[in-house]
C-alpha cells in the first residue's frame, strides 16, 4: 500500500490540477458535448463521441483526486532533518563505478508527469537512504543484487 504523504509542492500541484479540470476543462468539454449533441445523430458524430469520452476521463480523474487528497498528509521541511536523508530531501549519490544519481524523495503521487528526478518514498532506494548522512555507504537491493551507493550531498530547498 503506498504511503499517504506528500510534499507541500506536490499537494499544491494536485489541487491546481483538480481546480483546472473542474473549473476550466470540464465546462469547455461539456459545452462541446452539448453543441455536438444538438446536431442530431450522435452515433456518427465524432465530436460528440470523442468529447464524451474525454468528459468521462476528466470525471474519473476529479473523482480520484477528491478521494485521494483528504487522505494525504502534507509533510513540510523541519530544521531537525538537516544533515540526514528524510522525506523531501534532494540527494546526490555515487556508486563504485562513478555513476551518479540526483533525485528528490517524494510521495508516490508525485513521481508521475514531467518530473524525471523524483523517486517514491516507497522505493527500495529511498527506504535504504532514509536517516543516512553524507559519506555514508548505503547497500541497496536491486534485481542484479546488492549495490552500494555513497551519499555525496543532501539538500532541502
Amino acid at each position: 500500500m503506498p504511503t499517504k504523504i506528500i510534499t507541500r509542492e506536490g499537494y499544491i500541484k494536485l489541487q491546481e490540477e483538480h481546480d483546472y479540470l473542474w473549473n476550466v476543462k470540464r465546462p469547455e468539454i461539456t459545452a462541446i458535448v452539448s453543441w455536438a449533441a444538438s446536431l442530431g445523430d450522435r452515433s456518427e458524430n465524432a465530436d460528440y463521441t470523442y468529447n464524451k469520452r474525454l468528459l468521462r476521463q476528466i470525471d474519473r480523474r476529479v473523482y480520484f483526486l477528491r478521494k485521494l487528497m483528504p487522505q494525504l498528509q502534507v509533510v513540510d521541511y523541519s530544521p531537525q532533518q538537516e544533515g540526514k536523508v528524510f522525506f523531501g530531501a534532494w540527494v546526490k549519490i555515487q556508486n563504485d563505478e562513478g555513476e551518479e544519481k540526483y533525485f528528490r524523495i517524494v510521495g508516490p503521487e508525485e513521481i508521475y508527469g514531467e518530473v524525471k528526478n523524483y523517486i517514491s518514498i516507497d522505493s527500495p532506494m529511498a527506504r535504504a537512504l532514509l536517516k543516512k548522512e553524507i559519506d555514508d555507504e548505503v547497500p541497496v537491493q536491486t534485481p542484479d543484487g546488492i549495490r552500494y551507493w555513497q551519499i555525496i550531498s543532501i539538500q532541502y530547498n
